[in-house]
């Protein structure tokens, strides 16, 4: 009776250990229960040789989580690389809404995040294939993948329809991030061939072979020739590159100061700026003042000083009643740029104590500091008493104040005859034309804005002697790319960041980027197809793999068994106890029962 029971104790022990050879998997266990949850080894099955990766409903998913991946991915880059104009942006929504929030940073997160998720969901599915296993998605999953869906499709299109123009700046992005986005996609595909080729051969139909490895080949084929198709302007020969871009800030500093007001002009002095750029209009009395929009809502306290009149027009206030509206408490407390935070409290207090500036005070600022200065003069609405005689009446203050070769004059009504008046003044167009119209119009700057940048342009414009000067760039990249194509100087809310940059961003010589094309396209050639060899070897049973029985069913493939395949192999082993221990097989039979 006792030897019976050790001989029974040791059956149960080692059946106990071979069930948890093959229960003991916490990675698949892992990548499975995040995937579908199905954290039991029951719940998942093991692709077999000549099965396909999934069923009909779970391929379904796996594509459309690909699509979504790229979907979302395409939008997170747009609206990440759309960054420049989020101030924009966020004006707009005030002015749609009524009330000021950070929309912008929002739609980042939310798109980052679901980016993230759907991005992780790709890796699970991913590693899941790598290691032999049949892809079941949970529905809570296939349900975030939808969201994720139509969000990013009703995005883009709300914001291709709003601000279609920020396509331009996602070409000109490419334009510098290109070369690293080549890089990036090689090695997502050297990653892919790994489950590729597992599944390349384990597949017993030739037609899906070849559709696979097909498809494959052409998109990695396709990425190797892309650069052959690809331009920067930051790719320029050693010596080439030209001065930095002269600084214009865009109403002063508005990052570290209210915009259009004193304090924000002298910051951007401060900060490096070679010139200021601001928007002029008439007050009611004849006064020209510094306002961007046509109402008093936005920059100002007029809904407190005068509740009733806050729709009015900006040019239907006297001077006297604009200097009792305060210009600053609106920085601090909407911290547009999010900035404020960065502010010594004597910075906090002294915005908010500014007040709407004249333009004989902006003029002063430029003329101590010989700054140059780019306004936009405004026309007065109809019934306005100065609507017919306003540029009389900015000359008037022009050249009463600061020397008339500082200005650069933008407004292009009656150019001729302001020309006439004053030939000192520095005629700016905001448009592009030929060579000849500028040329009549006494033009000598182009202001563009930045979505026009173009080297060739630039370069044609600088032969004449016409200096191009782009507006509104406020990030490095962009700064770094305009920089590269050689325009004369910018318009910015960022001088202070913009005048520490010592050299463009991603500037590298045609060498180099050849270097790192010809040796990125090598290496990912070497890598995939070492795992292609390295997965016919394993698959086709060569010696270096599987020396001996014990070898190959100890390896990876083998490590995760079906049901069918688990309980042929516990028949071996109870058989070898049976013939071992010399047991009936209905003792067997009930011991495998328990």
């Amino acid at each position: 009776m006792p030897v019976t029971r050790l001989k029974l104790g040791k059956l149960k022990v080692v059946r106990r250990q071979l069930l948890q050879r093959y229960e003991h998997q916490p990675f698949v266990s892992c990548l499975a229960g995040l995937y579908g949850c199905q954290w039991r080894r029951y719940q998942r099955a093991r692709a077999q040789p000549g099965e396909c990766c999934c069923s009909k409903v779970e391929c379904v998913s796996f594509g459309l989580l690909i699509l979504t991946f790229f979907l979302s991915f395409l939008f997170l880059y747009f609206w990440s690389e759309a960054q420049n104009d989020y101030n924009d942006f966020d004006w707009f929504n005030f002015g749609t809404l009524g009330f000021w929030f950070p929309w912008s940073l929002v739609l980042l997160v939310v798109a980052a995040a679901l980016f993230t998720y759907i991005a992780l969901l790709l890796v699970l599915a991913v590693c899941l294939l790598s290691e032999g296993q049949r892809l079941y998605l949970h529905w809570s999953h296939k349900s975030g993948i939808v969201v994720t869906l139509v969000f990013s499709i009703t995005a883009t299109a709300i914001l291709s329809d709003l601000w279609s123009k920020e396509w331009k700046t996602l070409l000109l992005s490419l334009q510098v991030t290109a070369p690293f986005l080549h890089v990036a996609a090689v090695l997502l595909m050297a990653i892919l061939s790994w489950p590729i080729a597992l599944h390349f051969f384990r597949m017993n139909k030739k037609v899906r072979q070849v559709a696979v490895l097909g498809l494959y080949l052409s998109i990695l084929f396709s990425l190797y020739l892309v650069p052959l198709g690809m331009y920067s302007p930051c790719i320029k020969e050693a010596g080439t590159l030209g001065p930095a871009p002269a600084l214009i800030g865009h109403r002063g500093a508005p990052m570290l100061a209210p915009e259009n007001t004193v304090m924000s002009f002298k910051k951007a002095v401060d900060a490096g700026g070679e010139g200021l750029e601001t928007d002029v209009t008439i007050s009611y009395d004849g006064v020209p003042f510094l306002m961007h929009d046509s109402t008093l809502r936005r920059t100002t306290n007029v809904a407190e000083v005068f509740p009733n009149r806050t729709h009015h027009d900006a040019s239907m206030f006297t001077w006297a009643e604009l200097q009792q509206l305060n210009a600053g408490n609106w920085f601090l407390s909407r911290d547009p740029f999010g900035s404020v935070s960065s502010l010594s409290e004597a910075d906090r207090l002294h915005a908010q104590n500014q007040s709407v500036p004249s333009l004989a005070q902006f003029l002063e600022v430029a003329s101590h500091s010989g700054k140059l200065v780019l306004f936009d003069l405004r026309r007065p609405p109809y019934g306005h008493p100065y609507s017919q005689v306003y540029i009389n009446l900015t000359l008037q203050v022009v050249q009463a104040v600061i020397n008339s070769s500082q200005v650069l004059w933008l407004p292009p009504e009656d150019r001729q005859l302001v020309q006439t008046m004053d030939p000192e003044l520095q005629q700016t167009s905001g448009q592009m034309a030929s060579i000849q119209e500028l040329a009549d119009g006494h033009i000598t700057r182009l202001n563009l804005h930045y979505s026009t940048m173009s080297e060739q342009q630039i370069s044609k414009y600088r032969s004449e002697n016409i200096s191009t000067n782009l507006y509104v760039i406020s990030q490095p990249w962009l700064y770094s790319l305009a920089w590269c194509a050689g325009a004369q100087s910018v318009t910015t809310n960022s001088v202070h960041i913009l005048s520490s940059l010592g050299k463009p961003l991603f500037l590298m010589t045609p060498e180099e980027y050849n270097l790192m094309w010809l040796l990125t396209d090598a290496v990912s050639a070497f890598l995939i197809t070492a795992v292609f060899i390295f997965h016919w070897w394993r698959e086709r049973g060569l010696t270096f793999w599987s020396s001996s029985r014990q070898n190959h069913e100890n390896g990876p493939y083998s490590k995760f068994r079906t049901g069918s395949e688990l309980l042929n192999l516990q028949r071996r082993w109870t058989g070898s106890w049976d013939h071992r221990l010399s047991f009936p097989r209905s003792h067997l039979s009930k011991i495998s029962g328990q």
